[in-house]
């Protein structure tokens, strides 16, 4: 897997890049088995406290996998594994293109794969958009350093995209295919990422947060969820990406960057990570 130097540890080291999580929770969501569960099984929902915490156990994942040791990693993994097993269930009632009585495990590799994938893309858009620009080589290194989880996870060498290009085909195959749908459980679950539970000293929050999430939205989802877009919130968006672009070029690398990433070890390794769940 990529040590320090890497594409995926370039990447990750940006504190920024959680920015694009909104839009990588919300792809996930579009896939009604992954909005169940999510809805069933998830308690970021239920209070502003336990959205933090599941945010924060995200982000401490994140950078134990990205710039942890081997051992670290492997730790995250087996919770991973952990939570996954205890997520699992059946519709009660038709969703989407899933009957009623569909099962649904966020073992499956199917679900894996989906929530990779949008977690990687996402991360992606996050990085070009308030960072650089990558070019399409280094879209492709980050891709094959991130399919380094598939051995982690046990999964056959193969199941997540190894080039941009196939990752994209991937996304656009589930929409072709009819598999992805917003339903009501995603529409209440993406209310909740939008905006947590709401406290007092949360709110000069919110708005940005909202507005850099549905900015980041491709038009056709952020359409499928029945957000609006006005030509006054795109002003709004650029001008708020454009002032993160210039802080994160101005800003001094502790700032910036994790921690781990300043001091990170040579042999220490990094590996992708996954949001839902």
């Amino acid at each position: 897997m990529g040590a320090r130097g890497s594409i995926v540890w370039q990447v990750n080291r940006e504190r920024v890049v959680v920015l694009g999580w909104g839009r990588a929770l919300l792809w996930q969501l579009a896939h009604p088995l992954v909005a169940e569960a999510v809805a069933r099984h998830s308690d970021f929902s239920r209070s502003l406290r336990a959205a933090w915490r599941r945010f924060v156990h995200t982000v401490q994942a994140m950078r134990r996998l990205t710039f942890g040791t081997s051992r670290e990693a492997q730790t995250v993994v087996r919770r991973i594994q952990e939570i996954h097993a205890r997520v699992q269930g059946q519709l009660a009632r038709p969703l989407g293109s899933f009957p009623a009585g569909t099962r649904y495990q966020a073992s499956d590799p199917a679900l894996m794969t989906w929530v990779h994938v949008t977690t990687v893309e996402a991360t992606l858009c996050a990085y070009e958009t308030f960072v650089q620009p990558l070019t399409p080589e280094a879209r492709d290194r980050y891709c094959q350093e991130a399919r380094a989880l598939e051995q982690w996870l046990g999964l056959p060498s193969g199941t997540f995209p190894e080039t941009w290009a196939q990752l994209e085909a991937y996304v656009q195959t589930m929409q072709a295919r009819g598999v992805l749908c917003v339903t009501p459980p995603a529409r209440q679950m993406a209310a909740h990422v939008l905006a947590p539970a709401r406290q007092w000293w949360s709110q000069p929050l919110v708005k940005p947060w909202r507005l850099l999430t549905l900015g980041l939205l491709p038009p056709d989802l952020r359409a499928a969820y029945g957000f609006t877009w006005t030509a006054r919130e795109e002003k709004a968006f650029q001008k708020l990406v454009a002032a993160i672009r210039c802080g994160v070029a101005w800003a001094p690398a502790w700032i910036r960057m994790w921690p781990e990433a300043r001091r990170m070890p040579r042999h220490a390794r990094s590996v992708d990570w996954q949001i839902a769940g």
